[in-house]
């Protein structure tokens, strides 16, 4: 007898994490690996952020919590929405999980059911379509590509639209492309979501690292008679360097954050506590190391686009945020080493790993064939050096 369900068969390893598991073995067994492969700030959490959780610990914060959250961070999410967004939310419209990702599984799991499309842009983050799958949903992907910015317009939208739509993932800035959209075109997107009732989940992580003096703009600011029709989902892990700690938050109309604590409530109920009381002082304390990181990420990018756009069959857009470039490598597939055709991106990601001892994550593993994500949350010596072997092993 198979017992493992036929959905879960389905499903794919998030290939990030198989990378970086990859990554891990190779360098136990003594090989100098250079990863570009996870997205994890290569920072330290801010001091004032873990003396919180110390704190937290010696004065016995320990126990349960609210399911969805203590009422401390979640008034601090409400204030940094309200601040940051102009957004107003109470708390019984927040739901704070075991990271973002922990958010979105539950908004997936509370909306979809059998048959249900939810639209996803591609290049996208690689657990969208198989969580909704996950949830019985049908996921239908809006392919894009460097020359449209990796960006969807609201024609692309009505299209793929059909009676069984039920929702549409917004990732700005997005993993991996590091794509902003401006707020004339979100607002068109939404336009096209009112006109069909249709959801809007608004993935707003690498909200704070955003560069060139633009100006970051929630999905739920640009048209307010929408509010009702979007979720946000955001969390502390890549603004605070906070990978670790698991929390994540979403904010939106009460009934669906009602349906998302039913679901936390059965499976992991309330984030750690620990955890919480540091993300209320990432939230509620001083900023200075999030603009420090910033403006750090700010100056890997524009060296390591400028590398990689300076290296033959290779070209890469300069991205407005997050910490990821995705350069077009369709100019390589089909070349030869020592008798061995690289027949697609998969093959140069592993040719890279074995010859040039870097870590890399294929397009195909964002639903988009010939790139390569290459995240630059590591340090400019280590970026330096990656490129430079990434350089010698494509000529």
């Amino acid at each position: 007898m198979d017992f493992i369900s036929k959905r879960v068969q389905s499903v794919k390893p998030s290939p990030t994490l198989e990378i970086d598991a990859k990554t891990k073995i190779l360098r136990r067994r003594g090989v100098d690996i250079i990863s570009f492969g996870t997205g994890e700030p290569d920072f330290d959490t801010p001091e004032n952020i873990k003396s919180a959780a110390i704190a937290a610990i010696n004065g016995g914060f320990t126990k349960y919590c609210p399911v969805s959250g203590t009422p401390e961070l979640k008034n601090a999410i409400a204030d940094k929405l309200k601040i940051d967004n102009s957004l107003e939310y109470s708390p019984e419209e927040i739901i704070v999980s075991c990271g973002a990702k922990h958010s979105l599984y539950n908004l997936f799991q509370s909306i979809f059911d059998y048959g249900d499309e939810v639209i996803i842009p591609a290049p996208y983050w690689v657990s969208y379509p198989d969580m909704a799958i996950l949830a019985g949903a049908v996921p239908v992907i809006i392919h894009t590509d460097d020359k449209r910015g990796f960006k969807i317009d609201p024609g692309a939208v009505r299209k793929a639209v059909t009676p069984k739509t039920k929702a549409i993932v917004i990732n700005s800035p997005s993993n991996p492309t590091g794509a902003v959209y401006c707020p004339e075109e979100l607002a068109e997107i939404v336009k096209v979501c009112l006109e069909n009732n249709i959801l809007i989940i608004s993935d707003e992580i690498y909200e704070k690292l955003i560069y060139d003096n633009l100006k970051f703009y929630s999905t739920a600011e640009v048209l307010p008679e929408a509010k009702n029709l979007m979720v946000i989902i955001n969390g502390v892990s890549k603004a605070f360097a906070m990978t670790g700690w698991r929390i994540g938050y979403a904010a939106g109309p009460k009934e669906i954050i009602s349906a998302m604590t039913k679901i936390q409530s059965q499976s992991t109920s309330n984030p750690t506590s620990i955890s919480m009381k540091a993300a209320a002082e990432a939230l509620n304390g001083p900023q200075d190391a999030v603009e420090n990181m910033r403006k750090e990420f700010e100056k890997r990018r524009d060296y390591i686009t400028e590398r990689l756009n300076n290296i033959e069959g290779i070209s890469c857009l300069k991205p407005g945020g997050a910490f990821y470039v995705f350069p077009n490598v369709s100019k390589l597939i089909g070349k030869t080493f020592n008798g061995k055709t690289v027949n697609n991106d998969m093959d140069l990601a592993n040719y890279l790993l074995e010859k040039a001892e870097i870590a890399v994550v294929p397009g195909s593993s964002f639903g988009t064939e010939g790139y390569l994500r290459l995240s630059y949350a590591t340090s400019m010596e280590l970026i330096k050096k990656g490129i430079d072997r990434l350089e010698a092993a494509v000529k």
